[in-house]
């Protein structure tokens, strides 16, 4: 969501009447990509782009397929295989080992383009599916046409291809149950059609107890990766810098909550027993995915035999999403060395992935 709201942003601020731009998308992905689908990237007629769609090995030959759909104002496909020897190829011997293709549509702001409808969705907290036309044989008027599912019978008056609109909404509904992006291709009548179901996250929001100089770095961190960070302190005691550092900042006897989601990672980190003991408590009756401590095992320990003692035992479903001590095994000792450590887990967490080393990993990098 990062890439996405700098795009939009980058977007907005343009000139229509001096510049024109066209959107480079990543929309299917076999074999090894450093990009995913969904991946990204603004670009100027005047050679300037924003994001990407590899690791640098394709924006070159990008910018200039952008450029010429300005040119022509028309969208165009184009599959870029690394995966062969043919010298010819882009991006050939770079490492990549894949099959990528990537749509190129021009943007005009009076007219239907992708970024106004990415625009509406910045906000979302739950998973929304954006369906775009990426290829096949009646693509006339309608390549790079996306449309946002709202609901069925939405769906059924915008999209293009009536035939085919049934078995496109049960793979929608697919996509959204395994929380996946895919890419189909669909037959009638003798023509083809492949669509990009593009599953788009909620930015993950962290939410942060406490008042230590430890907030600052977390905050930053978070930051960094796009999330939107909330501080729940004391107001009156906080340093200046974090009310610019974090998303939002909340005096924690002010009686505001933050809004704690299915997609929110929660660190206790108040370093008091008592503080981190009573936010536990309030967390616990939360959707929060990821709750994190600071401190030895034995101070969460001494927590959960607390709340036993006192007839509210921690579920077991509660225990799997209690991270105690917070952080992943790397040796961490300073604040920047475990606020990486933190965010790494909890960004495994949500990806519902161990956390090894990539060495370690069976099977492909982004495989399931």
């Amino acid at each position: 969501m990062k890439e996405i709201k700098a795009i939009i942003n980058a977007y907005n601020s343009i000139d229509f009447t001096q510049t024109k731009a066209a959107l480079a998308t990543v929309a299917r992905v076999e074999g090894s990509s450093y990009r995913r689908t969904g991946a990204r990237m603004l670009v100027l007629d005047n050679g300037t782009y924003l994001g990407g769609i590899s690791g640098g090995c394709l924006e070159g030959d990008a910018l200039r397929r952008a450029q010429k759909a300005i040119a022509q104002n028309k969208p165009s496909v184009i599959t870029y295989d690394t995966t062969q020897d043919d010298g010819a190829q882009i991006g050939v011997g770079l490492g990549c080992n894949g099959i990528i293709d990537v749509l190129f549509t021009p943007l005009q702001p009076d007219v239907y383009n992708p970024v106004n409808l990415l625009s509406s969705i910045t906000g979302t907290r739950k998973p929304r599916v954006v369906v775009s036309i990426t290829g096949g044989d009646i693509t006339d008027g309608i390549l790079g046409r996306a449309l946002l599912y709202e609901n069925d019978e939405s769906f059924f008056q915008q999209f293009s291809v009536a035939p085919v609109a049934d078995t496109v909404l049960t793979d929608i509904k697919n996509a959204l149950e395994n929380q996946a992006s895919v890419t189909r291709n669909y037959s009638y009548g003798g023509n083809t059609v492949k669509i990009f179901i593009e599953v788009v996250q909620p930015v993950t929001q962290l939410v942060l107890y406490g008042s230590n100089y430890d907030i600052h770095t977390m905050a930053r961190i978070a930051g960094e990766l796009g999330w939107s960070t909330t501080v729940v302190t004391n107001i009156h005691k906080a340093d200046k810098a974090l009310f610019t550092t974090a998303t939002h900042v909340l005096h924690n006897k002010g009686g505001e909550e933050p809004a704690i989601d299915a997609y929110t990672a929660v660190v206790l980190m108040a370093h008091d027993y008592k503080a981190d003991f009573n936010n536990l408590q309030a967390v616990l009756t939360t959707n929060a995915k990821y709750i994190g401590l600071l401190g030895p095992r034995k101070r969460s320990v001494k927590m959960f035999d607390t709340l036993q003692q006192q007839d509210r035992p921690v579920s077991s479903a509660d225990m799997q999403r209690i991270y105690s001590p917070a952080g992943l095994d790397i040796g961490a000792a300073t604040p920047e060395e475990i606020a990486v450590s933190i965010v790494a887990e909890i960004r495994s967490c949500f990806a519902g992935r161990k956390g090894a080393s990539l060495r370690l990993r069976e099977g492909t990098i982004y495989g399931n």
